[in-house]
């Protein structure tokens, strides 16, 4: 048995202990020593359970001696991003204004992990409620990349990334709104899965977003992916977008090979709409290679400019976002971190047209995926990263950047990325596999391939617990300065007014220098449609 347990994968661990050759008492209290001894590097958690998690572990323990075992995930210690709701565990969403909210509930998931006989480790950063970040001014730290502490996780499941990668859980939930999961999954070298919308419930995580929020699971390999998966997918009443679908047996769906398989590579993503770097691009075609090794066919193939998904995503989610919390903003806006206040305003500048025009576009770009559902298998492209300084980062890069997530926010269908090696300064690159929507398994099938075809999963980060580190965070950017003329200012001043909202001096100026990229954003909505061109919010019965 190896003697790093907190390296074991979570098929391995489960094959321990169904084998009553490793005590979940044994592993869980390894991972508590891990995570006492690296994570004040890391800033991973906000809040470790470790009285929670070994009466768990004990219970689990004594279930599986008296031969009743519940399947691979009995025993195992997984974390949560902290908006998933706990019962009797605060909850924070990384937010002062949350910062003593302890729920009477658990989270549909974490009930389901619990059912499955899971460990809960604790809770962990991420970006204020999921939106906004690396944040310097929030009442605890952001998360660290393991494989280079002066570099993002990627956000918004930051610690879920960074605990995963650095041995500190076996698994986390994650959530992706546009591109929550698939980020910190990528630069921290995870599989991260954004499942179908409507397999994985969203009750009781936190909403960011009611149309594009996904709650999914982050893993060292894509077996794990698929054992977590496996717990959590299926109908919950108590969430009104939860889709009643059979659940297939997502291990047993990877078991077969990828041969004459058709994919379409999204090639025009990253190297026209949301350039990345060359290392990433080299990584992309030997990945190409590998998988034509294994017998599938590649051809490139095209969506819409990632631009055009990223204003339906903005415009749709930040108004969605903003409803969610303008009441707390009206009696504390001051108490929210600014580059939270960064996002969430720029709602203040959209109007209901322009949420509408963005719902009916979703709808036209959901129809357009079908020719290329009903010809590829699954569709590639990168991933985000390699991760940037946490220096680098600017709150108006959020309204200046498109991503190559978004696109399959807006389009629903499952998107997974791993892990296809490392830069020459040891950070990881990634490549993302998206599927037809329901047809999770496929995607999960196809990474799987590639993994057992290649070498990374066989490097973890090295951190040494002895070796000095600093807790100094970068400052609090500046705000960028406005570019608008005074009376677009007047405009904006007199929109906080009406909203009854008080901005301060920075506030104020962050909201003015996004003003030219939201009405860019917008602008690429589209005006004309007939009367009858329905918005994708619709309901629909039977469908």
């Amino acid at each position: 048995m190896p003697t790093d347990l907190h390296f074991l994968t979570i098929s391995e661990a489960s094959s321990l202990i169904r084998q009553r050759k490793l005590s979940p008492v044994e592993l869980t209290q390894a991972f508590l020593d891990r995570i006492e001894a690296i994570d004040p590097r890391l800033n991973a958690y906000l809040l470790v359970t470790a009285d929670h998690a070994l009466a768990q572990a004990r219970a689990a323990e004594a279930e599986i001696v008296a031969g009743n075992y519940r399947g691979p995930m009995h025993g195992i210690p997984f974390a949560l991003k902290d908006i998933y709701c706990t019962a009797g565990i605060r909850t924070t969403c990384h937010s002062r204004t949350r910062a003593d909210y302890v729920p009477d509930f658990d989270a549909s998931t974490v009930s389901s992990l619990y059912a499955a006989g899971a460990v809960l480790l604790g809770k962990l950063s991420t970006h204020e409620f999921a939106h906004g970040g690396p944040s310097f001014d929030l009442p605890w730290p952001p998360a660290r990349n393991p494989w280079n502490r002066e570099h993002f996780t990627g956000g918004s499941s930051s610690g879920s990334g960074a605990s995963v990668a650095a041995g500190l859980a076996m698994g986390s939930l994650g959530s992706d709104t546009g591109g929550s999961i698939r980020n910190p999954s990528a630069l921290c070298g995870l599989v991260g899965l954004k499942p179908t919308y409507g397999l994985v419930s969203r009750s009781g995580v936190y909403t960011n977003s009611f149309s594009y929020d996904h709650a999914g699971p982050m893993t060292w390999t894509v077996r794990d992916n698929a054992i977590m998966l496996q717990a959590i997918a299926g109908h919950d009443a108590k969430d009104p977008a939860s889709a009643s679908r059979e659940i297939p047996d997502y291990q047993a769906a990877l078991a077969g090979d990828i041969r004459g398989m058709r994919i379409g590579v999204l090639r025009h993503l990253y190297e026209d709409d949301v350039p990345t770097v060359p290392a990433l691009k080299a990584a992309m075609e030997q990945a190409f290679d590998v998988l034509r090794g294994l017998g599938a066919t590649l051809e490139d193939a095209r969506i819409r400019p990632a631009v055009d998904y990223h204003a339906v995503k903005i415009t749709g989610a930040e108004n969605e976002l903003y409803s969610v919390h303008e009441p707390v903003l009206r009696k504390r806006l001051a108490d929210f971190g600014e580059d939270f206040l960064s996002r969430a305003l720029g709602a203040l500048l959209m109007s209901g047209a322009d949420y509408m025009q963005a719902s009916r576009q979703r709808r036209v770009m959901i129809q357009e995926m079908q020719p290329l559902y009903a010809k590829y298998d699954v569709l590639i492209t990168t991933g985000p990263g390699p991760a940037a300084r946490l220096d680098a980062w600017r709150p108006i890069n959020f309204w200046q950047r498109n991503s190559v997530t978004t696109p399959f926010n807006v389009t629903g269908g499952p998107a997974l990325v791993q892990c296809i090696g490392f830069t020459d300064g040891g950070l990881p690159m990634a490549m993302q596999i998206v599927g037809r929507p329901f047809d999770d398994a496929k995607v999960l099938q196809v990474a799987h391939a590639y993994e057992n075809a290649t070498p990374w999963r066989s490097r973890r980060p090295v951190i040494d617990p002895n070796e000095p580190f600093s807790t100094l965070l970068p400052p609090v950017p500046d705000p960028e300065k406005a570019t608008i003329g005074q009376a677009r200012r007047d405009e904006i001043a007199a929109i906080c007014k009406r909203a009854g909202l008080t901005l301060n001096e920075r506030h104020f100026e962050q909201l003015c220098a996004s003003a030219p990229y939201i009405e860019e954003m917008t602008g690429h909505l589209g005006r004309s449609w007939a009367f009858h061109d329905e918005p994708s919010s619709v309901f629909m019965p039977g469908r």
